[in-house]
């Protein structure tokens, strides 16, 4: 009985003697069990990425994909569909998904990267090389990212989808890295002899030449323009019987100004410029003659009380050639609900007369022989079915020159009037950089105002004259270009929605003959007041500008003449080394 009361306890005594010898075990193994890893607890809300390193070497992990990356790609550009973090599937750590952890977390992944998308670059589609991507843990902002950021989805960054100026980029023209260059694809560079260059199209015509301080483009409709440095005068030849010369004027008020003397078919017009210096780069902004009285400028900005209808039988157009040339691209506002909308159409029609003026003129140069090698023949008339002039870009030139009346506005009401011109020290280099109209960033709206040639995913074509294009980015590039998309082209040209870059100096052009064409504008409105329907305007009178312009240089048609003589002896001279084969690239 006594033993085998024993032997029934025996069993627990040696369990705990079991549990004991377990217990010592453990503890003699060193510390406590390690806490579990953080990912059970929720993601910390991911900050702005302190400034985010490139990664670290990735190293492969037990896993067979060895990537230095996640699932999908292993490259900075295309990749996950919405991810832009270096890290998670969701947040800016280093760690997979819920994890923040630098090394390996999840079960399927050691790589530092993440669950889906682990490229440092874009959204899919985009090309290799982009430094940031669409949505989060960007450098930058997210859509409509600020410009100059290393990540978010518009203008200027690094990365981003589709986006103009950027170091990676989608489809860019003239991007560093990105898949497009300022050159065409195809085309040659030649080094020419005695210092130089000259790039030649694919068909064997010359696009440009840099020789002797002197640049010679050619569109691909057959224009050219000549720009040089003669007698301290800046001298530039657009087409082959006009263009201006632009010497130092005055100082005035802190600000330097130069003028113009523009001489086309036998006639002279002068004009004022003001200077701006930026990132040792220099421009010229257009400068008013005269400024009308402030009173006339909010009358123009501010709506009729009642629409005014006003046909083309009004404006004269009726029977023109160019009426009937760009007829099926653009019509005019049936009615105009103020004074803006008036001047919105006045100014695509001036565009367009020029631009049939312009391309009659080239094809006239192009028949004689004489267009001095341009990429394409000359385009042919309008057809239907062109992509149309839409209401929307419409509204975008109207609210432009809103804009611009608003600013001049400003600027009659500061105006001290009548104080002489042409008197003074000629004018310094400004001391501090200024931001030119043309990269201020209210501004984005530009209508072409002369023929270029621009390169769109790796292909040439052409902007003429009324062509409307939105800049995109804020900061030229290396060659002093930025990207712009076109919203609004002709058949012939770069189609709409392509991006292309643009030198600042063409978009500075185009608001100078923005501005000034608006200023005519207000001018023929000053004269239509009071008639044909339009409500007059309480004062439509002008006082002198500040800085008025000087009398025309009556040299200038020498002076261009002489340059385009120049000009034709560099092409013969580059059209033979180009022909010999000498300096490709």
């Amino acid at each position: 009985m006594n033993s085998s009361y024993q032997g029934k306890n025996v069993l627990p005594k040696w369990s705990v003697l079991l549990v004991l010898l377990i217990s010592a075990a453990v503890a003699s193994a060193g510390g406590p069990p390690k806490a579990s890893a953080p990912a059970s607890h929720p993601a910390p809300a991911a900050h702005a990425a302190p400034a985010q390193h490139s990664a670290p070497a990735q190293h492969p992990s037990g896993n067979s994909n060895a990537h230095p990356a996640g699932g999908a790609s292993n490259n900075r550009g295309p990749g996950g569909s919405a991810q832009t973090n270096r890290g998670g599937a969701s947040n800016a750590n280093r760690g997979t998904a819920g994890s923040n952890n630098r090394g390996p977390g999840g079960a399927a992944n050691a790589n530092r990267g993440g669950a889906a998308n682990t490229n440092r670059g874009g959204a899919a589609g985009s090309n290799s090389g982009n430094r940031g991507g669409t949505t989060n843990a960007n450098r930058g902002g997210a859509a409509g990212g600020n410009n100059g950021n290393r990540g978010g989805a518009a203008a200027g960054n690094r990365g981003g989808a589709a986006n103009a100026g950027n170091r990676g980029g989608a489809a860019n023209a003239g991007n560093r890295g990105g898949a497009g260059a300022h050159s065409p694809a195809g085309s040659r560079n030649v080094s020419l002899k005695g210092g130089g260059s000259a790039n030649v199209r694919s068909n064997g015509s010359i696009r440009s030449v840099n020789r002797n301080g002197m640049q010679i483009n050619h569109g691909v409709h057959g224009g050219r323009t000549v720009v040089g440095m003669h007698n301290g005068a800046r001298v530039v030849n657009t087409g082959r019987h006009g263009g201006y010369v632009q010497r130092a004027y005055v100082n005035r008020g802190g600000h330097a100004y130069y003028s113009r003397t523009y001489y086309r078919g036998g006639h002279y017009y002068s004009g004022v410029y003001r200077g701006y210096n930026w990132h040792g780069h220099a421009y010229y902004g257009y400068y008013p003659g005269v400024w009308y009285h402030p009173g006339f400028y909010g009358w123009a900005y501010n709506p009729w009380a009642a629409p005014v209808y006003w046909g083309v039988g009004a404006w004269g157009w009726g029977g023109a050639p160019w009426w009937g040339f760009y007829a099926g691209w653009w019509n005019p506002y049936p009615v105009y609900a103020g004074p803006a909308f008036w001047l919105t159409d006045y100014l695509i029609a001036a565009n367009l007369q020029a631009a049939y003026a312009a391309q009659a003129e080239a094809n006239a140069d192009v028949a004689a022989g004489d267009g001095g090698g341009g990429g394409d023949a000359p385009p042919p008339a309008p057809a239907s079915g062109q992509v149309a002039l839409t209401p929307e870009v419409k509204q975008a030139i109207a609210d432009e020159v809103k804009a611009q009346l608003a600013a001049q506005q400003s600027q009659a009401q500061n105006n001290s009037g009548g104080s002489g011109g042409g008197g003074g020290a000629a004018p310094a280099a400004a001391s501090t950089d200024q931001v030119p109209p043309a990269l201020d960033p209210a501004r984005r709206t530009f209508v072409v105002d002369s023929d270029l040639s621009v390169v769109a995913n790796g292909q040439e074509c052409g902007l003429t004259q009324g062509d409307v294009i939105m800049r995109l980015t804020d900061t030229p590039d290396a060659d002093n270009m930025v990207n712009a998309s076109v919203s609004a082209s002709k058949k012939s040209d770069c189609a709409a929605g392509q991006t292309v870059a643009v030198k600042v100096d063409d978009l500075q052009e185009m608001q100078n003959h923005f501005d000034e064409q608006l200023n005519n504008g207000l001018g023929e409105l000053a004269k239509k007041q009071g008639t044909g329907g339009i409500p007059k305007a309480p004062d439509a009178g002008t006082v002198p500008s500040d800085v008025p312009p000087p009398p025309p240089d009556t040299t200038a048609a020498k002076t261009l003449e002489d340059q385009q003589q120049a000009a034709d002896q560099t092409e013969a001279e580059v059209k033979q080394e180009a022909a010999s084969g000498g300096g490709g690239q």
